[in-house]
């Protein structure tokens, strides 16, 4: 007699809301570069910086409700530029075929590589993924950027 299957609870795979910031810390350990990790608070919540290659790295946690939001994001090259219209074109077109969950984004006169995500049902691996994709992007695209761009 073959008995009812019943789909696995997902909730026991996402990281109680304590556990975000030691998922968050786990992370950063692991990929920092350099110089400790530096965390503090702010009106916004948590806040962590951390060298990743050539790239300064922000991971910001909101709160602790579901509806907070974890935010990464890292400084790339700083505007202006020599070429607005070929940079804006680059970057929509990195956003579309490279950035994965993460994004090119102008914020305080910066373009910025950042991915959010609200905390309601993430998981260790996705606040994993989403640091990783950050900082790699960062490192990645901050040189050849300041090298086309910054002329």
């Amino acid at each position: 007699m073959v008995s009812e299957v019943q789909p696995a609870d997902s909730t026991s795979l996402d990281p109680a809301p304590e556990n975000w910031i030691e998922t968050i810390e786990t992370v950063i350990s692991g990929l920092h570069q350099g110089d400790a990790p530096r965390v503090g608070q702010t009106d916004s919540g948590k806040i962590w910086m951390f060298r990743y290659g050539s790239a300064d790295i922000f991971v910001q946690l909101s709160g602790h409700t579901e509806e907070d939001f974890l935010t990464i994001w890292s400084p790339v090259l700083p505007l202006p530029v020599t070429d607005e219209f070929g940079l804006y074109r680059k970057l929509l077109t990195l956003n579309w075929l490279t950035t994965l969950e993460a994004h090119f984004a102008i914020a305080e006169e910066q373009v910025q590589v950042v991915a959010t995500r609200t905390l309601g049902g993430i998981t260790a691996g996705e606040i994993a993924r989403l640091i990783t994709i950050v900082a790699t992007l960062a490192d990645e695209y901050d040189d050849a950027l300041r090298a086309e761009f910054k002329g």
